[in-house]
């Protein structure tokens, strides 16, 4: 059986709200490139979008793993392990 973490979404609003962000950015960064823009300007729109992304994912791994604790201390079976979340996590670094 896969493991499978399931998160309400009021839990990951932050995260969502960066993503929704970043998304953003990125349109505008691709516009940029588009409109032939100055790259210094363009890498550090870049960079915000990136940032962005990796701020989102941390959001969610921490949610993941206070879920997971929280199972764990009402004496629930957590639904990923922690080896599998420690992937996750590295993927993310």
């Amino acid at each position: 059986m896969e493991e499978h973490l399931e998160m309400d979404a009021t839990a990951l609003a932050d995260a969502l709200t960066r993503l929704r962000r970043a998304h953003g950015q990125l349109g505008g960064v691709i516009s940029m490139i588009e409109n032939a823009d100055d790259c210094e300007r363009v890498l550090t729109q870049l960079a915000a979008v990136s940032k962005a992304i990796d701020r989102a994912g941390f959001k969610i791994i921490s949610t993941g793993l206070r879920h997971c604790q929280a199972a764990a201390d009402r004496g629930e079976k957590p639904p990923i392990s922690a080896e599998r979340l420690e992937k996750l996590f590295l993927a993310l670094s």
